[in-house]
This record gives C-alpha cells, sequence and structure tokens, in this order.
C-alpha cells in the first residue's frame, strides 16, 4: 500500500495541520508502511523531524501568477518548473503574512473548481506525476480546501482520496461575497469526490458533515498522537516545581498569534488572578505580519490591567523551547474564541503532565472530559479566571488532572495509536 499525504505549507510558520501530517507520515514510515509527505504551495514547517519531499507540487507562485495574470494559464510546464524553485518559494512564503483569507476568496474558489479552474495546468502536472512515477493507492489530502484535487488525481491514478478535516470554517467564514457562496458551493460539491474523511474528534466531524454536505459515517475519527521523545516518563511534581519559584505561579499557554485563540482572554483572566495569586503568563505560538496589529493589542490590553511585567510573548519556538514551555508552567491554558478542530497544544501540554484549562467547545470535552483537565464557559475571562483559579488553588488536584492527562496520552494519543487508526481507514477503502 502506498500511501501519499499532500500538506499545504504555510510559509514558514509552524501550524497544527503540517505538525499532524509530519508526525503522521514519520509514524507510518516507523511502521513499515510506505508513506511519503509532499508539499503543496509552499514548504512545510514544524518543530521536529521535517519528512517532506523535495518536490512542491502546485507551487504558489505558480498558482497566483495563473489566478491573476490568464497568460501563466498557458505557458509550457518547463517553465512553470522556475517558479517551482524551492528556494524562491521560501523566500516569497515568507514576505506574505500580511495577506489574509478575505483577500483570498477567488483564488480559493478557482483552486476549488481542480481541472476547471484557472490552475488547472497545476492539477495535471500532480495527477501526471502520481500516475506515472509514484503510483499510489492512497492519496490523503490535509484539508477540504484542497478537495479541488481529488476528481483528477482519482482518474489519473485510480487511488482513493482521503481528506483531514483542519479548521477550514475559520478561514472560509473570513471571505466575503461574491466569493464566499462560490466557495461553500464548491466545498460540498467536490467533497463527493472524496471516499473518506478523517476528523481529530467527533464534534468537528459531527460539524462539518453539515457543512460540507457529506454523510457522518464518511468521516472517521482518529485522534492526534504525538511522538513522546523528550517529554517526561512520569507526570511531575508540580508542587515542588512551583515552591521553586517561591510560589511564584506560571500560566502557560500554545497557539498561533490571531484573536480566535483567545490571548486577550487569557492576559484578561492573569489580571483577575493578580490579588490573589503572584502570577505569570508566558505564551508562544506562530506568528504572521498580519498579526501584528493582535500582538499589539494584547501588549495594550497588558499594559492597561497592570500585568505587563508578568506577561511574556516568546514568539514562534522550536521543539525545545515548546518543552521547555512545558516543563514550566503550572497550569495550560487555550482558551479559543472559536470551537477548535485539533487542539494539539493540549494534548502536549497532557504528554507533559500539566493540568489543562479549556473552553467547553470544540475539540476540548472529549480530551479533557473533567478527568485530564477542567473546562470552563467559553469567551467569559472571569469564568476562565476561577477555573484556573481551581486549579492553582488545590495543588493535589492540580497533581491528579496532570497525572490523568499524562495518562491518557500514552493510551489514547501515541504516534503508535495514531498509526493504526490510520491504517485501519486505508484497508478499509481499498479492494
Amino acid at each position: 500500500m502506498k500511501i501519499v499525504q499532500i500538506t499545504a505549507g504555510a510559509g514558514g510558520r509552524i501550524c497544527g495541520s503540517c505538525l499532524h501530517d509530519n508526525a503522521l507520515v514519520r509514524a507510518l514510515v516507523a511502521r513499515g508502511r510506505d508513506a511519503m509527505l509532499v508539499p503543496a504551495y509552499v514548504p512545510t514547517t514544524t518543530d521536529e523531524v521535517n519528512v517532506a519531499e523535495p518536490r512542491i507540487v502546485c507551487g504558489g507562485l505558480n498558482v497566483w501568477l495563473q489566478e491573476h495574470v490568464p497568460l501563466f494559464r498557458h505557458t509550457p510546464w518547463w517553465l512553470d518548473r522556475l517558479f517551482d524553485a524551492r528556494g524562491l518559494l521560501t523566500m516569497l512564503s515568507s514576505q506574505t503574512g500580511e495577506t489574509k483569507p478575505a483577500d483570498l476568496g477567488g483564488l480559493t474558489a478557482s483552486t476549488l473548481a481542480g481541472e476547471a479552474g484557472h490552475q488547472r495546468k497545476e492539477v495535471e502536472k500532480l495527477a501526471r506525476w502520481l500516475a506515472d512515477d509514484v503510483r499510489p493507492d492512497i492519496v490523503h489530502l490535509s484539508n477540504a480546501l484542497l478537495v479541488g484535487l481529488a476528481r483528477r488525481v482519482k482518474e489519473a491514478t485510480g487511488a482513493k482520496i482521503v481528506c483531514s478535516l483542519s479548521g477550514e470554517d475559520i478561514f472560509v467564514e473570513q471571505i466575503s461575497e461574491p466569493h464566499y457562496g462560490e466557495v461553500r458551493r464548491l466545498l460540498q460539491e467536490r467533497s463527493r469526490d472524496v471516499d473518506r474523511f478523517v476528523a481529530l474528534n467527533h464534534s468537528f466531524a459531527g460539524f462539518m458533515a453539515g457543512y460540507l454536505g457529506v454523510p457522518g459515517d464518511e468521516i472517521a475519527v482518529i485522534p492526534h498522537g504525538v511522538d513522546l521523545a523528550g517529554y517526561p516518563a512520569d507526570p511531575p511534581d508540580l508542587a515542588t516545581r512551583r515552591a521553586a519559584r517561591g510560589g511564584r505561579v506560571v500560566v502557560g499557554s500554545l497557539a498561533r498569534l490571531c484573536p480566535e485563540k483567545g490571548l486577550d482572554q487569557l492576559i484578561r483572566a492573569v489580571a483577575l488572578l493578580g490579588g490573589s495569586h503572584d502570577v505569570e503568563l508566558v505564551a508562544a505560538g506562530a506568528t504572521s505580519a498580519a498579526e501584528a496589529p493582535y500582538l499589539a493589542a494584547c501588549r495594550r490590553l497588558a499594559a492597561d490591567l497592570g500585568v505587563a511585567d508578568r506577561f511574556t510573548w516568546l514568539g514562534q519556538v522550536d521543539r525545545a523551547g515548546k518543552l521547555g514551555l512545558l516543563n514550566t508552567c503550572d497550569v495550560f491554558a487555550m482558551p479559543t474564541a472559536h470551537p477548535e478542530a485539533k487542539g494539539l497544544p493540549v494534548i502536549e501540554a497532557m504528554a507533559a503532565g500539566v493540568p489543562v484549562v479549556a473552553p467547553r467547545h470544540g475539540a476540548f470535552p472529549e480530551l479533557l472530559d473533567g478527568v485530564a483537565g477542567l473546562l470552563h464557559v467559553p469567551n467569559d475571562p472571569a469564568e476562565l479566571a476561577g477555573t484556573l483559579r481551581a486549579v492553582l488553588d488545590d495543588p493535589a488536584r492540580a497533581a491528579g488532572l496532570g497525572a490523568a492527562g499524562h495518562a491518557r496520552v500514552r493510551e489514547r494519543h501515541t504516534f503508535a495509536t495514531m498509526a493504526v487508526g490510520h491504517e485501519r481507514m486505508y484497508e478499509e477503502l481499498l479492494p
């Protein structure tokens, strides 16, 4: 069984889809499967060993030129290859940080149209390469915004098409008319070309069944698995960790910098905790130029609330930086304003034995269910502060939550459990 995972790169920023897909291919290969990770648009970025192929399909520069300059829809393939150079795409992708979903409505609709869109040449290149050189049995797309590739790839290769669901609705709902309606229509139409969707939790699976107009039984649920190398084999002694700081408590957070991840809410909650605890907030995550105003607003908010000296923003961190953050905090919070589709940082905090506080929506009730962490009312900083206080005021409870999360990851969220779940799904699809 030959498996090809096609993953949209994120322009030098670490994103949940890149992390998940890279981890999945690593896990499959470790189990002896013939699997490869192929970047689309731009190179992928991850904080682990990157197993992506050097080749980039549907190169981002060609996709953009074919959308905006009609001449490039007809140029010879040999000329297109000049624009697919990895170094060029890496350099250009680093300059696109100010691009917003609202600016990409027409391009999104065109790529969803696949072989009927302006990027039909890129779709054909991919289909022919897969059919002639790779000969896959399974082609796994990283998100539903790639379903425009499915029809032509299936025709050319005979492969079964799988598509992960990765929070696409957040992007789509920022697109305005006249493109929004066309994007929604094409998403539903082209989703019929997919043989199986896969979500990381039942909550998002149920939501996307309605959003894409597909039967619920066509969406498998396979939780994310983490590489446990570097994580503590036993739950940490949280009381000793806290005492070593003289009683100061650290609230940690790890998420892409954007309003929907709720950093501003966490700053407000920490300010509310300040009267009863010596508390510090340390947060990290991928940052783009488009979100610089939001970071500036968060800094101003911290200053206005009198906690500027207790708020540290680390920016994008590598694996060592991520593990360092998780190994120093007393409680982890991810107060997303929008229901979370993945929640990978919460799984990583659980793997580190840190008690988690998260909103009662999206992926979190399934991940935590009051055993591995506590849930709070979404978009309510006062409720968030009270839930954090419930952990910080009860060291025994904090230790119990951390230990339960630590055990749950090793039971449900390992490389092996993730790989086995996908292997079974792939095998069900093949004759």
